[in-house]
Parts: C-alpha cells; structure tokens; sequence
C-alpha cells in the first residue's frame, strides 16, 4: 500500500466526503493542530516520570478520543455518508469534568496564575494544554465559516482544563510546587 498521494504536491489534501482543500484551509489546520496535540500526548506519555506513569491509561484514551475528534473535522459539511463518531453520549467531556475535579481536590488550593512549568511531566502536560487551546482557537475560526461537530468544540475546550488539572496533579506526585506567577491578582475563586 502507497501512502503517498502525490495531491500534496499542489499543497491540497483530499477529506472524508472527497472535497479537495489546500492544506492551509481552516478545516485542514483544525485537524492538523488536533493531530500535532495527539502526537505531543504521545511524546508526555513516553516521558513520564515514574511517580506519574498513573497518567498513562487516560492519556492514551485522550489520544484514541483526540482521533475521533481530528476524524470529525475531516468530515466534508456536504458528506451525508459518513456520521460523526464522537458524541455527547460517549460521555467524554463528563469523563473529564470528573478527572479535572479529583485533580483539583488533591493539589494546594490557588487563587492565582501558575506558570506553566515544575516538574518534566507537568511541563509537557502544560505544553498540551496551550497546544488545546490553539486548536480550540482554530475550531472556533472554522466553525464561524462552517459546520461542525460542535461537541468536539466542547470537548477540546474541557481538554485544556484537564491538562491544567493535570499538570498541578503530576507536580504533587513528583513532590514539585508549582510556581506562583508573582504579578497575579487572585484570578480562581
């Protein structure tokens, strides 16, 4: 089997439902950036440190939800063939909803900005979050042009607080505090 089309030559790449768009069109960055967030949960999961190889099973179930999602923004707005995979009833952003409480409940309170950082594992889990938020930035952008799958836009955006929650939770297993920006005004209530 190829995997080579030889379309990208002409900078166009073909989605589900057989349109053609060129690469940089805002459908093709959305689920370009979701699958760059994929592979970068791929790199936070082999550079766990021990005290949080805990995190390994639900990363990877990100990375099998981050598919489904870069999956449905692949989906021309004109296929009426393909139906979305991921749904409200798969129940994801309530399975984030619940990590990002249990998190929360089992790091130092704050009421103030954390600068991304601490330990390795926290460090990656911040760099995820900022990577969610700029394919949330880039769903959005679409979604004023097109239609979406708006539950992915709900789940991406649920996703970034996850890896805040996240990475707070990795600094307390790898014994690290986290770093207070020191200019902040207390922000969480």
């Amino acid at each position: 089997m190829r995997i080579y089309t030889r379309t990208g030559d002409k900078g166009k790449t073909r989605i589900i439902g057989n349109d053609v768009l060129y690469k940089s069109a805002p459908r093709i960055e959305s689920y370009g950036t979701i699958d760059e967030l994929n592979s970068l949960v791929g790199v936070v999961i082999a550079n766990l440190s021990d005290e949080n190889k805990v995190l390994t099973e639900e990363l990877t179930e990100i990375q099998q939800l981050l598919f489904d999602c870069g999956t449905d923004l692949a989906v021309s707005p004109t296929d009426k063939k393909h139906d979305f995979i991921f749904t409200e009833d798969k129940k994801a952003v309530d399975w984030l909803e619940k990590k990002i409480d249990e998190y929360t409940s089992k790091v130092p309170a704050t009421q103030v900005f954390i600068l991304p950082g601490g330990s390795k594992t926290a460090s990656n889990l911040h760099l995820a979050r900022t990577v969610t938020r700029r394919a949330e930035r880039l769903i959005v952008a679409l979604m004023q042009e097109e239609p979406i799958n708006d539950y992915v836009l709900k789940f991406i955006n649920r996703l970034s607080d996850y890896f805040f929650a996240a990475a707070r939770y990795s600094n307390v297993l790898d014994g690290v505090e986290d770093i207070k920006y020191r200019n902040s005004k207390p922000v969480f209530r």
